[in-house]
């Protein structure tokens, strides 16, 4: 054991050196010299966290406000925050620390994980460099081989190249989760169980991609680790572990956070169509066959894992891709997890095969082949990291823009300009910068019809329902990647012009009697609007016409951070304040001291506070919803749970 641990720290420390130098730019990087990557969100979504910690529960800059815990998991955001506050760093730099720093341990946990599993030093270290430096995915799916032009492997290409930072450091810690859990499955112990339970909870946080790999390959280990051993206490600390992992999770991974990643999956994913039937029957398939080869015989549970993680995942991935097979979510978005079980598969089979001596010298001649793509890649391993300066990017521009000339306005960007929005400064948008976490439903049917309807007047009235200033409009020769506008030249000659950048993008006026979100309205001209649908136009005219009213009084919002603002208002009898956030049963009104009635009456799912005539000074809140109380308990116990099971005396 001793040799065991002496000669994997060893290992460890070449093989972090080497990786290092693969990616050695990116620790350095800033901004990298591609735009149009969704890694912006990132950087934004961490850059609003950082300048205002330490933790809001709303956030009112995308989607027309939202639930900060509902834009995405926790650890990448906050994990960019704490390196950006106590390293000095820029968000961007933080962030591409973060992503650098969880790529290294991914490839290192790689070679844990085979060393574990299979007891072979030299198979760690195959598969560990195999994932470094090639993709078996190219092979399969050629697709892909197109997509990257210098061979950089997957895991990398995806990273750098769409922004994968969350789903490619959920995969890194993926590994050592399943490192950790092989360990606690077969050997009683209370500290491998608790790591593997805090790993998996790392996992989820990181992103639900990476959890739904999890979600594939962990209950193959345990089976893997049952039939090889049938010991019965193997099911009780499986049990265990997704137990401790989501105790840990609690404090955000709430019932409605799940309802409303569901609701809005339907707009990032296509529907699951009639093919479970065959992932199920390569289930089946798998444990028939691995019961019969190795039910009582511990020295095949690798094996049976590895094998049956490429079965299944090769299923999952491939039946889409030839087969157009999709049980749930995007199959093509699980291509590096695929990579990585049929390294460990080929890996595995390379171990078994150089046995028999008979075989030593075509199997080398083989790996050999396999790594031979490697070569283009090293010759060009710093091309996935081109640094580029802000100042000069169209997207930097309009930000600051709108920054100086319409601050606080709400305003619609497109494009790469939504992602970079808020990269910067907090610029409000009834957008935001990836559709997960939105929830309010009806921006996205506004969106339908301003981005892709060619009728001005509809589109103009969905963004006054929205509550918005102005729209930033690319046209097709603009400096714009994407070509979010399908007629972007309805609204000339009919809507103001407020900036011309003199490359095709045009920033527009939206007219409104008054700047802002908050309106004195007529209470029962609100709620005699039907329910509106995309193309309603009768009903939409009746919403702005009840909004948008020249002759009810001004009304002034000033928000006070991201959880709280204030409301200036005065009101006749009838009248209530419509405040165009999105409601939210936290959001709690009050003034002097009493509550006052907060309703969700509102056809555009916006807030009504019912208030008395007269003069109003209206303090609103959020609140720090129960079901976020209760988690925050359930993981603080469950954190003391895990730390006992590591210090503590021994319970299982």
């Amino acid at each position: 054991m001793k040799l065991f641990r002496r000669t994997g720290v060893i290992d460890s420390i070449l093989l972090a050196i080497l990786v290092v130098v693969l990616i050695k730019p990116l620790f350095r990087l800033k901004y990298l010299d591609n735009w149009p990557s969704i890694e912006s969100t990132f950087i934004a979504d961490a850059r609003m966290l950082s300048e205002h910690l330490p933790h809001t529960g709303w956030q009112p800059l995308w989607y027309c406000g939202t639930r900060t815990d509902y834009i995405y998991p926790p650890a990448l955001r906050y994990g960019t925050v704490l390196i950006s506050q106590l390293g000095h760093v820029i968000p961007a730099r933080a962030y591409h620390l973060y992503i650098a720093v969880f790529y290294v341990l991914g490839i290192l946990a790689i070679y844990w994980l085979v060393r574990i599993g299979s007891g072979s030093r030299v198979s760690a270290w195959l598969s560990s460099l195999a994932t470094a430096l090639v993709s078996p995915c190219f092979l399969l799916l050629p697709v892909l081989k197109n997509d990257s032009e210098f061979l950089v492997p997957q895991r990398l290409h995806v990273l750098m190249m769409y922004g994968e930072g969350p789903h490619m450091s959920a995969l890194a810690v993926l590994t050592a989760a399943l490192a950790a859990s092989l360990v606690a499955l077969r050997k009683p112990g209370r500290t491998a169980l608790a790591g593997a339970g805090a790993l998996c909870a790392l996992v989820v946080a990181n992103n639900f991609y990476g959890a739904t790999a999890l979600a594939i390959l962990y209950p193959i280990l345990v089976w893997s680790v049952w039939v090889g051993e049938r010991r019965r206490d193997v099911w009780l600390r499986a049990a265990v572990i997704p137990a401790l992992a989501w105790g840990l999770c609690a404090f955000w991974l709430t019932p409605s956070y799940i309802r409303v990643t569901l609701t809005d999956l339907k707009w990032v994913a296509q529907p699951a169509n009639s093919s479970g039937g065959f992932l199920l029957g390569a289930a089946v398939f798998y444990a028939l066959f691995s019961w019969a080869a190795g039910s009582g015989r511990p020295e095949r549970i690798w094996q049976m894992f590895v094998y049956g993680s490429a079965l299944l995942l090769a299923t999952y991935v491939l039946g889409f891709y030839y087969f157009q097979l999709r049980v749930i979510g995007e199959p093509a978005r699980l291509v590096p997890e695929l990579d990585l079980v049929t390294i460990l598969a080929c890996a595995e089979t390379v171990r078994i095969l150089w046995l028999n001596k008979r075989f030593r010298i075509p199997l080398a001649l083989l790996v050999a082949v396999a790594f031979a793509p490697a070569a283009k890649y090293l010759r060009h391993a710093w091309s996935p990291f081109p640094s580029a300066s802000p100042q000069s990017a169209y997207q930097y521009k309009l930000a600051g823009w709108v920054r100086e000339h319409l601050p606080g306005a709400r305003v619609l960007p497109v494009g790469t300009v939504r992602f970079w929005f808020d990269a910067w400064s907090d610029n409000a948008q009834p957008d935001g910068g990836s559709t997960q976490g939105m929830l309010n439903q009806n921006t996205l049917v506004a969106k339908y019809q301003i981005l892709v309807g060619d009728r001005a007047d509809l589109a103009i009235l969905w963004l006054q329902a929205l509550g918005t200033d102005a729209a930033i409009v690319p046209a097709l020769a603009s400096l714009e990647s994407y070509r979010d506008y399908q007629h972007p030249d309805k609204f000339r000659g009919i809507l103001k012009v407020l900036e011309d950048d003199g490359h095709g993008t045009i920033i527009y006026g939206v007219p409104r009697v008054h700047p802002g979100i908050v309106r004195v309205v007529d209470k029962s001209a609100i709620l005699a609007v039907p329910k509106i649908s995309g193309g309603d136009r009768p009903a939409l005219e009746k919403y702005v016409a009840a909004v948008e009213n020249q002759t009810q009084p001004a009304a002034t919002l000033q928000w006070q951070g991201f959880d709280a603002a204030q409301i200036q208002a005065t009101t006749a009898e009838g009248q209530s304040v419509l405040v165009q956030e999105t409601w939210d049963p936290a959001w709690h009104a009050y003034e002097n001291g009493r509550d006052l009635p907060l309703r969700l009456e509102d056809k555009m799912g916006f807030m009504l506070i019912d208030v008395p005539a007269g003069e109003h000074t209206v303090r609103m809140q959020f609140e720090t919803p129960l079901e976020n109380r209760v988690g925050g308990i359930v993981s603080a116990l469950t954190l003391l749970t895990v730390l006992g099971m590591v210090a503590g005396p021994k319970f299982l």
